[in-house]
């Protein structure tokens, strides 16, 4: 079964616009990340986010490509409500990640899986 994009997301205002309650570029907050990528995102993400983890070809929707421009160009705000909140088969992740350091140290570490 060929896997279909997802629609586009509804990001609610104050998502938009949120900023980080952390400093980028500490190496624990990098560690963190990753360890919290590793142990949450990368079944289905994959190690560099590229979409292709060990459980995302049983989903319907792709999960996308995290080094894209599309993805890299949305706001932090919007990559948080996205990891966090989801929606449909991306499932919310406010109860297993609770500290708001943490959630960013995800977002960070995200981040830098551009091409």
């Amino acid at each position: 079964m060929a896997q279909k994009a997802g629609a586009a997301w509804n990001i609610p205002a104050n998502y938009k616009t949120m900023k980080s309650t952390i400093k980028a570029g500490d190496a624990s907050i990098n560690s963190t990340g990753k360890e919290l990528f590793n142990k949450h995102c990368k079944s289905c993400h994959g190690a560099k986010g590229l979409g292709d983890g060990p459980k995302a070809a049983s989903l319907k929707t792709s999960t996308g490509d995290f080094s894209s421009a599309t993805f890299q160009g949305q706001a932090d705000g919007v990559i948080y409500y996205q990891s966090f909140v989801g929606r449909d088969e991306m499932p919310n992740f406010e109860k297993k990640i609770l500290d708001e350091a943490d959630r960013w140290a995800v977002v960070y570490y995200i981040r830098g899986m551009k091409k």
